[in-house]
């Protein structure tokens, strides 16, 4: 039993070195247990958006600055050390007073382990759109966290580019979204710059299963034996996978390609989309401030089985440790950053839509993006699988297919490790 402790103190160990240093009075991750001179409160803040770092500084400072008695300190994580380690950290109630979460098998792991505190009966929940916050709450309708960010994961085009081609960026069957990667390919364009070594996969899944897999509670369906990731949907999936790969219309070694680099490919005007989400709009303009950005879905069935039109995201789920001793200044942090003044300037700021409600958008790219809350959107997918072994193979197996493995093949070993779950 020593041993088993040993290794667990050191494997978290080990993942609080990764962290990024936050504000408040020390950087270090674990180091806001206690409290300030003079009675001063501090909690702790845990994510995993290093890209966000700055504006949440800023806002700590005002938040600080308002509330003198509470001090902030934010600790950030590597997303994936994030989802496979948050509900260690929060266990004991000293780590992540404020923490956020993904929806999906996350969210499930962390109520299981009743580590949510209950908001429903807080002020703040009502400067949300109550219709974008149903991924925080429990199945008796609880509100246990609160969606921030509204993102839709589906490819980021070059509308510059576009235009000058002379390009749609709305295919409505899967046959128009081949024709416009094979314009852009004769063009000289890489069509689709693709992260296959880290989120590219997990991403683009969602819009090219959206219309083969038309109900959203499809893998409900997988994990009660319902459906099979070997029926015609996924495996027709993989093989619009592997068309878009064998027709060159990704980028080379695809699967040794990570999601900066992909970034760069499209910034630097090599690739016309970029396969993962809305979010990555302001990593592209930090680049290339001249470049016009857009979002385009591919459509996989024929225009008349048209059902949605793309994917939406709520997530960063804003949340209060049910084990915090510092439950009342961790929800008057929650409360601040609820308000639509300060949800207006984190959105502006990284370029990401919210949930809160009156936020005016100040950028080109949110402006035209905001269309999107119009149209026909789904769910993401991959955040409804409740499993999240079952959720690793079905990403692997789309990068199993670009690796040279059949569909079939692919499907295949992906529902072995379904079965074994469901057993």
């Amino acid at each position: 039993m020593k041993k088993a402790l040993l290794a667990g103190s050191l494997a978290v160990s080990a993942i609080l070195a990764g962290c990024v240093g936050g504000s408040g009075g020390n950087d270090t991750a674990g180091s806001s247990n206690g409290s300030g001179d003079g009675g001063e409160t501090t909690i702790s803040f845990i994510h995993w958006r290093g890209e966000d770092k700055a504006v949440f500084d800023e806002l700590i400072s005002q938040f600080e600055e308002e509330n003198p008695d509470i001090s902030v300190d934010m600790t950030i994580y590597p997303s994936e050390q994030y989802q496979s380690t948050a509900q260690t950290l929060l266990r004991d109630g000293s780590t992540g007073d404020v923490f956020t979460s993904f929806p999906g098998s996350q969210f499930e792991i962390i109520n299981r382990a009743g580590l949510f505190e209950d908001l429903s009966g807080e002020e703040f929940v009502g400067n949300y759109n109550e219709q974008l916050i149903t991924a925080g709450q429990s199945e008796d309708g609880q509100q246990l966290a609160l969606p921030l960010q509204l993102v839709f994961n589906q490819p980021v085009y070059n509308a510059t580019l576009f235009e000058e081609l002379g390009l749609d960026p709305n295919p409505k069957s899967w046959d128009e979204f081949l024709a416009l990667c094979q314009e852009l390919l004769d063009a000289g364009y890489t069509p689709i710059a693709f992260p296959g070594s880290d989120i590219g996969p997990g991403q683009f899944m969602n819009p090219m299963m959206m219309n083969n897999a038309p109900e959203e509670d499809i893998f409900d369906q997988l994990m009660a034996g319902e459906a099979k990731l070997t029926d015609e949907w996924w495996v027709k999936t993989l093989s619009q996978f592997q068309e878009l790969n064998d027709l060159g219309y990704l980028n080379q070694d695809s699967l040794g390609t990570n999601h900066n680099g992909a970034i760069s490919l499209v910034a630097n005007e090599e690739a016309a989309m970029l396969a993962t989400g809305s979010y990555a709009m302001a990593g592209i303009k930090e680049i290339n401030p001249d470049i016009d950005l857009g979002l385009i879905a591919p459509i996989t069935v024929a225009e008349d089985e048209m059902q949605w039109e793309g994917i939406n995201t709520t997530t960063f789920m804003l949340a209060v440790n049910a084990n915090s001793e510092k439950k009342e200044a961790a929800k008057e942090f929650v409360s601040f950053l609820s308000e639509t003044e300060h949800a207006e300037t984190y959105a502006n700021e990284t370029s990401q839509h919210v949930t809160v409600n009156d936020v005016e958008y100040e950028s080109e790219e949110l402006s035209s993006a905001s269309e999107w809350m119009d149209r026909n959107t789904r769910f993401q997918p991959r955040y409804l699988i409740p499993n999240a072994d079952v959720e690793k193979a079905v990403i692997a197996s789309i990068q199993s297919v670009l690796g040279g493995a059949s569909p079939e093949e692919a499907a295949e070993e992906a529902q072995q490790i379904v079965d074994q779950n469901i057993e």
